[in-house]
């Protein structure tokens, strides 16, 4: 039984990396849940080298490679595209000025700028982890734009504390942002069973990597957000 059925704090795990698990703790806590700050994931900047000559346009698919980017060269005049409002907004506190959000997913993305395609003279540029979640540069290639990846970070799998995984019957839910870390959990309760847990996914691909630990006993219920924005998945927290 979670803490949250014994009537106790409605404590939600949050898995992203940091800085932007802060981010999403503060939004708990304005909502009155108690946020554990435990990542399965960690960010480390990558250092290549920068060749913006041909670029016409950056496209951005996460807030780290927005920061990632703005760390590692001063250009903040191109025009941006960015996957979401979240992503956007990251990249108008970096600077940039002229920036569009597809307000979705990857796909969401390539079909706005493909859209936009008449415009663009030269290159889409995608800084992104080295190994990105989703594939944007293969669609617009398809339609028929100059595109490609630079990787300016990095991902690494991060154990959770022995605390959080001793304490996680006292959890109401656990907050899951990329497939990559449903896969880390994933890999986690196939160890330590935590069938009263709540899995909440900001999409359905994000809770892919989560299989059958439902059907196994393994994690209570899987619960993906009906639009793949923060907003959404937090907005599953409401009675």
């Amino acid at each position: 039984m979670t803490a949250a059925a014994r009537g106790g704090a409605r404590r939600i795990w949050v898995t992203r990396a940091l800085p932007g698990a802060e981010a999403t703790a503060a939004r708990l806590i304005a909502m009155g849940l108690e946020p554990l700050v435990d990542p399965l994931l960690a960010v480390r900047d990558l250092s290549p080298p920068v060749d913006l000559t041909d670029v016409a346009v950056l496209a951005f698919t996460s807030v780290n490679g927005v920061a990632a980017f703005a760390r590692l060269h001063g250009d903040r005049d191109r025009p941006v595209f960015a996957v979401g409002d979240r992503t956007a907004r990251a990249a108008l506190e970096a600077g940039f000025v002229d920036v569009v959000s597809a307000d979705g997913d990857v796909q969401a993305l390539a079909a706005l700028i493909v859209s936009q395609a008449a415009r663009l003279d030269g290159a889409v540029l995608h800084p992104c982890a080295l190994e990105p979640a989703g594939d944007l540069i293969s669609p617009l290639v398809a339609g028929g734009l100059s595109a490609r990846r630079l990787a300016v970070y990095e991902t690494l799998d991060r154990d959770p504390s022995p605390s959080t995984l001793a304490g996680l019957d006292g959890l109401e839910a656990v907050l899951l942002h990329s497939p990559r870390a449903a896969r880390v959990l994933s890999g986690w309760l196939e160890r330590l069973p935590a069938p009263g847990l709540r899995a909440l996914c900001l999409s359905s691909a994000v809770a892919r990597p989560l299989g059958t630990l439902v059907q196994a006993g393994r994690l209570g219920c899987v619960t993906s957000a009906p639009h793949p924005s923060e907003t959404a998945l937090l907005d599953l927290l409401t009675p």
